[in-house]
């Protein structure tokens, strides 16, 4: 099919080639006979030079100045049709900009209320269907895009089939506490926490699936590191032990940096994200300690480190995430939790009755757990006392107890936080900017 309009990060396809470019102002600067516009039409950014006398030359003394001075007052986001040649540009990030030829304006925009001046992070906020036009918004995006892209490559790949599950159920899977609240009809519902339980039932169907898709928390957390709203990937997985998820959760985590690494580049310049950590991660192996370990390390070097004192059975806190993390360097797998912190489903460990067989992967830099996963109990009796110890309904439960009448095989899965990773890859340090359209303790709008 033919193209009309050219985008700009096609450009590099058509050096020395006339095109048309769709696109609006980011930004403009420029004196005198030059004019220097910073475009972007969704895909990236870039610069066009504007030439007074080209256009006289071209359109005549009248038409040609009229044409540059429309250039030089254009204001910010106008939407515009650049044509122009596309020049090599090594001085550009980009690498290559467009002489124009002619503009036509196409939508104006008056008094844009985000400038190039530094806004506060509420206002930026109330106008996020604004600011994700920005570089750097822009920019995560892109390898938001491309961790998504990247997921079902890699699942695709492994033969992971994709199942949906349900945003609206009648059961909570980790508790009550956390849930929304709807009215289903005239009976309680609540926005699913997980796709967790449905995926277990589809892998007893399938084999090897994975569900991705959005996930609501009601915690009262105003972190870096939370949102009420989030997107998760969860595979689930038949006739597969603890090690061996392992071994899948740490292969996907590298898959997903190589793709950004091999896609992203410009993302990734746009951020002054430090490629050489990224590769790091890809080159070295993961660190598997024990909770026991974990806790063991961060007792001894207390002392020397600002973090609240931790003894067993607590669970971590971000200062001691951190630390275990930085200190080994690399992604590293925390194991075998203690059960009284952990959910009802995760698997007793076969010589100790105080912890299950589970793992969080937390993030280097501070970035925190991305993942969670465990082996998941398959024992009929065992499941149903754990269901009542934390005070959930059997009768709500009896289809996930089904699992294990017919035919309950060792499983194991994980959870992925969409917008974690997307912080962690991106280097940037809010989880609100992972995510379009971020829901908050406070944050409904836009």
């Amino acid at each position: 099919m033919s193209k009309k309009y050219v985008s700009i990060i096609d450009v590099k396809n058509h050096v020395g080639q006339e095109v048309t470019i769709g696109a609006w102002v980011a930004n403009k600067s420029g004196k005198g006979k030059l004019a220097f516009l910073q475009l972007r039409d969704g895909t990236a950014f870039f610069q066009a030079v504007a030439f007074k006398p080209n256009f006289i030359e071209k359109f005549g003394e009248e038409v040609g100045l009229e044409k540059f001075n429309t250039i030089k007052k254009l204001s910010q986001e106008t939407s515009v049709l650049v044509k122009g040649i596309v020049k090599e540009d090594e001085r550009s990030k980009f690498g290559y900009e467009l002489d124009v030829v002619d503009l036509e304006v196409v939508g104006e925009s008056n008094e844009y209320p985000i400038t190039p001046k530094e806004h506060g992070t509420d206002f930026l906020m109330d106008h996020r269907h604004l600011w994700l036009r920005s570089r750097k918004q822009h920019a995560i995006m892109l390898i938001r895009n491309e961790l998504i892209r990247a997921t079902y490559e890699f699942f695709n790949k492994e033969g992971f089939i994709k199942i949906d599950s349900p945003i609206l159920t009648g059961s909570a899977p980790e508790g009550t506490t956390e849930l929304f609240e709807t009215d289903y009809f005239g009976q309680p519902a609540f926005l699913s926490q997980t796709g967790q339980l449905y995926a277990e039932a589809g892998a007893m169907a399938l084999g090897k699936v994975f569900t991705f898709g959005p996930t609501f928390r009601a915690e009262k957390s105003k972190t870096r590191r939370h949102l009420t709203e989030f997107w998760m990937i969860e595979p689930e997985m038949a006739f597969v032990q603890h090690e061996e998820s392992l071994d899948i959760q740490e292969a996907y985590i590298k898959f997903l940096i190589k793709a950004v690494l091999d896609n992203q580049g410009y993302a990734l310049e746009v951020l002054e994200r430090d490629r050489s950590l990224l590769e790091k991660y890809l080159k070295e192996p993961f660190k598997r300690v024990t909770y026991d370990d974990a806790i063991a390390l961060l007792q001894e070097k207390a002392a020397e480190n600002d973090y609240e004192p931790i003894e067993w059975g607590d669970d971590f806190g971000s200062p001691h995430e951190t630390f275990v993390s930085n200190y080994y360097g690399v992604p590293t797998f925390i194991m075998n939790y203690p059960k009284a912190i952990k959910a009802f489903y995760m698997k007793p460990h076969p010589t100790r009755d105080d912890v299950v067989i589970c793992a969080d992967l937390i993030a280097p830099e501070g970035y925190g757990e991305i993942i969670g996963g465990s082996e998941r109990a398959t024992d009929y009796d065992y499941l149903k006392t754990k269901i009542a110890e934390f005070g959930l309904s059997e009768e709500e439960y009896g289809w996930y107890l089904d699992l294990r009448k017919y035919g309950s095989v060792p499983h194991s899965g994980f959870g992925l936080g969409l917008e974690r990773m997307v912080t962690f890859v991106t280097g940037n340090e809010h989880i609100r900017e992972a995510i379009p359209f971020p829901r908050m303790l406070h944050r409904l709008k836009p």
